[in-house]
């Protein structure tokens, strides 16, 4: 195996989105979730490897301390290069996790300068003069601005990186980028000799992050979402793109979202519009002791097991800050984790094979109840939204991790009616 680039992600369907992006680019991607040790393996012959942390909103030197544990960990695996992958709506505290995990990073490797940029084109996030669009608005203009636990009410990423590092914060503007990969590599030392150690770019195009990428391949560090990614692996040479792993061909289907993002909700409403089988989980009486988990498996064996069935805490903003407001941003949170996570476990013991998960901390709660510490990327349904492949002890499992603000409103429907057609 020679790993050419690993990679540390926030979280877990960041680690999904980025892993997805580096397969597009022709690299054989493993994903790993957590934090590893000594006893994680990885699948042969891999390019690239990810490891997918729940660094994005806690504790700074939390973050801090289990990323360089996953630095360590990927050069033991012989990577030369850490990405360290982000949201791409550059959502975190106003003191972290973004500066003080890069500047980690760069402390453990020695190195004096890195690259930011967390552009995604196509997902409508681009950056110009250092501000963070979301298609056509800025990003505290956008809906995106209201993450449930880092909104996001400022798009000037030089402002927001500035207040979390103490060393320098400089730009790298359109028309430099434009000009090509030499006249960025000129403005990055350029800045790095004048003590510049955080540089944003921006992008607007995929052509823009290929730029980028080639001109920051010789970074020991890079920082940015999962297009500068992408950029960066077309930079590497590969023999095309690896192939995918098949899909299992037995067992039912099911969605489990967390999520509360606006796509996510269009997901769930167009799910049920279809007429498909969708519980709603009350976590206001989970918190107050009801069996809500047994009810949600009994309503799940009545249902036609031919069909794919939806079970979701997620909920409107107005819904979710009535629960926020009872019980509490965490408890709320770790309410809905425990919930769908025991559901995971328990759905995968009745036969489901092919499972899609919304939302980062979601997935998180789902792969810790499943066990699965490690993945094959395979193909993707949308951009950033692609099947990945494990084993378990009841055989091969398909899962899917979906950001919550990822995905055609159509995603659940037309993702699983093709696997569950393909499993005929």
């Amino acid at each position: 195996m020679t790993l050419r680039i690993g990679c540390i992600a926030d979280d877990f369907t960041g680690g999904t989105d980025v892993a997805a992006a580096f397969r597009r680019a022709g690299l054989r991607t493993a994903l790993v979730f957590g934090t590893p040790d000594d006893t994680t393996a990885l699948p042969v012959d891999c390019d690239a490897a990810v490891v997918a942390l729940k660094s994005r909103s806690t504790p700074a030197d939390e973050a801090v301390a289990d990323s360089r544990a996953a630095q360590r960990w990927l050069w033991t695996k012989g990577a030369a290069q850490i990405y360290f992958k982000y949201c791409s709506t550059f959502d975190s505290t106003p003191h972290g996790n973004i500066g003080p995990v890069t500047d980690a990073l760069l402390d453990d490797a020695g190195a004096t300068v890195t690259l930011h940029c967390p552009a995604s084109p196509p997902n409508g996030r681009t950056v110009y003069q250092g501000h963070l669009f979301v298609h056509d608005q800025l990003l505290s203009d956008s809906p995106l601005r209201h993450h449930p636990l880092n909104p996001m009410t400022d798009s000037a990423l030089i402002r927001l990186l500035s207040a979390q590092t103490p060393h320098r914060v400089a730009l790298i503007d359109w028309t430099t980028v434009r000009r090509g990969v030499d006249a960025v590599r000129d403005a990055l030392t350029a800045h790095q000799q004048a003590g510049v150690r955080h540089v944003v770019a921006d992008a607007l195009t995929d052509d823009d992050l290929a730029v980028l990428g080639a001109a920051a391949l010789e970074l020991p560090v890079i920082a940015g979402a999962a297009g500068l990614a992408e950029g960066i692996g077309h930079a590497y040479p590969t023999q095309g793109p690896a192939p995918a792993e098949p899909l299992p061909r037995e067992g039912r289907a099911a969605v489990l979202a967390g999520s509360c993002s606006a796509r996510t909700l269009e997901q769930i409403a167009h799910f049920y519009a279809a007429g498909l089988p969708s519980l709603h989980l009350d976590v206001l009486a989970a918190a107050a002791g009801r069996d809500v988990t047994g009810e949600a498996l009994t309503w799940y064996d009545a249902q036609d097991p031919d069909l794919p069935v939806l079970i979701y805490a997620s909920a409107s903003p107005e819904e979710l800050a009535a629960v926020q407001a009872q019980l509490g941003v965490a408890e709320a949170a770790a309410q809905v984790e425990e919930l769908l996570g025991g559901l995971a476990a328990r759905l995968t013991d009745r036969g489901v094979r092919r499972l899609l998960v919304a939302g980062g901390e979601t997935s998180g709660a789902v792969t810790t109840a499943l066990g699965v510490r490690a993945v094959l990327v395979g193909d993707e349904a949308d951009p950033g939204v692609p099947w990945t492949h494990t084993g378990t002890r009841h055989g091969d499992l398909a899962l899917m991790l979906k950001s919550g603000n990822f995905g055609a409103p159509d995603l659940f429907t037309r993702a699983l009616a093709t696997t569950t057609e393909g499993a005929e």
